[in-house]
C-alpha cells in the first residue's frame, strides 16, 4: 500500500518528541539534585529567603576564631529555621573563608555581595578584615556587623556597619581601672603584640593606668613569636607589680611560662585575646591568677547560656568561646532586626541601628548612633584552671 508524504511527516514529529522526552527524563537521575547552601535545607515553597553571609578565617593562623564564629551563626540561623520564628521567612548561610588576610578578606566580602547576593554580613572577624570590608559594604549598602573586630573607631562615619563587642579602648580602660582601684596594684609593664589589635589595647590601657599609677616599661613582640625572655629581663629591671599583655592567648601562655622560668613574680593582666582553654593548654600553673576582659563567660548558669553551651558542645564536641557566643549574639540581633523591620537589606539596617537591650547570652546589648555597641565588660580570672567571673 502506498502512504502519501504526509504521513510520513507527522510519523517522523511524534518520533522527534518521543525521543525529545526520552533524553529529558534521563538527565535527572535519583541522588543528583544540587547541592543546597549550608542552613538551606528545609526551606518551604513560597519564602522569603534572606540570605546571611559570614566572613572570617578558616584556614590559616587565625582558623580558630573564625571557625567559632561560623559555628555560632550557624547554631543561631537553625534555630530560626527550625523553629520557624519568622513563618514565611528563610535565612540561608553563605561563609567565605578570609584566611585572616585582607586582600582575600576584601574579596570574600565582594564575592558575598556581588556574586551570592546576601542580604545581610555578619563578620568579619578580625579588626583588618572588617576594616576591608568597611567601605565595600557601605558602597553596596549591605548591612554588616561584626562580632569580634575590636578596634577603636571602626564603625565610624559607616552607616552599614555595625559591631556588638567591646572596643580595644574600652575593654583595655576598664581593666586599668580596675587593677588600681580594685587590686590596689600601681605599676605596671606593658608587652604587646605588634599589631593592629595589640597596639590599640597598649595605647589605651598605658593612658589610663599612667592616669592612675605608672607604667614602668613597654615592650613589643611579634605575631608567633616563641622567645620573650629579652623583653621580660628588660621588665624584671623595672620591677613592676603587674604586667599587661596586649596579645593573644598563645602568645600569653608562652610569656607567663618564661616569667616564671625567670623568677618574675608579677600579676599578669590581658583582654579578650586571652580567652581560650588553649591559655591553660599552653600556660598550666603558670596562667594561674591571670586576670583578663571578655565578652563572654561560659560558666554563667543562666538558662539561656547553658542551653547555648550545651548545644555547641553536641554539634562541635568541645565548648564555645567568646568569638563563637558573640557571633551567635550577633545572628540573633540581625533576626530580631528582620522580625521587627523586615527583609530588605535597608530594613535590617534599620533594625540593627535601632537595637537597644537586646537580651543577648553576652549580656544586654544595645548599639550606638555611631554602630558601635555598649555593654558591659566582664573581667574573668584563672582560678583552679578554670575562667571564674570576677565582675
Amino acid at each position: 500500500m502506498k502512504m502519501n508524504k504526509s504521513y510520513f511527516n507527522v510519523l517522523a514529529v511524534l518520533l522527534l518528541s518521543f525521543v525529545l522526552v526520552f533524553a529529558a527524563a534521563g538527565c535527572t537521575q535519583p541522588g543528583t539534585a544540587p547541592e543546597q547552601e549550608d542552613g538551606a535545607n528545609g526551606e518551604s515553597a513560597g519564602s522569603v529567603v534572606v540570605k546571611l553571609g559570614t566572613v572570617g578565617p578558616l584556614t590559616g593562623g587565625a582558623a580558630t576564631y573564625g571557625t567559632s564564629v561560623r559555628n555560632g551563626v550557624k547554631i543561631a540561623v537553625d534555630e530560626f529555621n527550625d523553629n520557624e520564628e519568622a513563618p514565611g521567612i528563610f535565612l540561608e548561610l553563605v561563609s567565605e573563608d578570609s584566611e585572616g588576610d585582607w586582600s582575600k578578606a576584601a574579596n570574600a566580602f565582594s564575592k558575598l555581595i556581588d556574586q551570592d547576593k546576601v542580604d545581610v554580613i555578619v563578620g568579619a572577624v578580625l579588626s583588618s578584615e572588617t576594616e576591608a570590608g568597611g567601605p565595600i559594604v557601605k558602597s553596596a549598602k549591605v548591612p554588616t556587623i561584626s562580632p569580634s573586630s575590636t578596634s577603636t573607631g571602626l564603625t565610624l562615619d559607616n552607616p552599614y556597619l555595625f559591631r556588638n563587642c567591646l572596643s580595644d579602648e574600652v575593654q583595655a580602660s576598664q581593666l586599668a581601672e580596675y587593677a588600681v582601684e580594685e587590686l590596689g596594684l600601681g605599676k605596671f609593664a606593658i608587652l604587646y603584640t605588634n599589631n593592629d589589635y595589640g597596639v590599640a589595647l597598649k595605647n589605651a590601657f598605658e593612658e589610663t593606668a599612667n592616669s592612675l599609677g605608672e607604667v614602668l616599661a613597654v615592650e613589643a613582640f611579634m605575631d608567633n613569636d616563641e622567645n620573650f625572655k629579652p623583653q621580660l629581663t628588660s621588665i624584671q629591671q623595672k620591677d613592676p607589680e603587674a604586667i599587661f599583655v596586649a596579645g593573644y592567648y598563645t602568645e600569653a601562655a608562652k610569656i607567663a611560662q618564661q616569667a616564671v622560668e625567670q623568677g618574675l613574680e608579677v600579676q599578669f593582666l590581658g583582654a579578650d585575646g586571652f580567652y581560650s582553654p588553649v591559655l591553660v593548654e599552653i600556660g598550666g600553673d603558670t596562667v594561674e591568677g591571670a586576670i583578663f576582659t571578655a565578652g563572654f563567660h561560659s560558666g554563667d548558669e543562666s538558662p539561656t547560656v547553658q542551653n547555648f553551651v550545651n548545644t555547641y558542645e553536641e554539634l562541635f564536641g568541645e565548648e564555645p568561646d567568646m568569638f563563637a557566643a558573640q557571633a551567635y549574639d550577633a545572628a540573633r540581633i540581625v533576626i530580631e532586626a528582620i522580625k521587627s523591620k523586615g527583609t530588605t537589606s535597608e530594613q535590617i539596617r534599620e533594625g540593627l541601628a535601632e537595637t537597644k537591650d537586646f537580651p543577648g547570652i553576652t549580656g544586654n546589648t544595645s548599639i550606638d548612633e555611631e554602630g558601635d555597641t555598649i555593654k558591659d565588660v566582664l573581667i574573668l580570672k584563672v582560678t583552679d584552671g578554670v575562667f571564674e567571673r570576677i565582675r
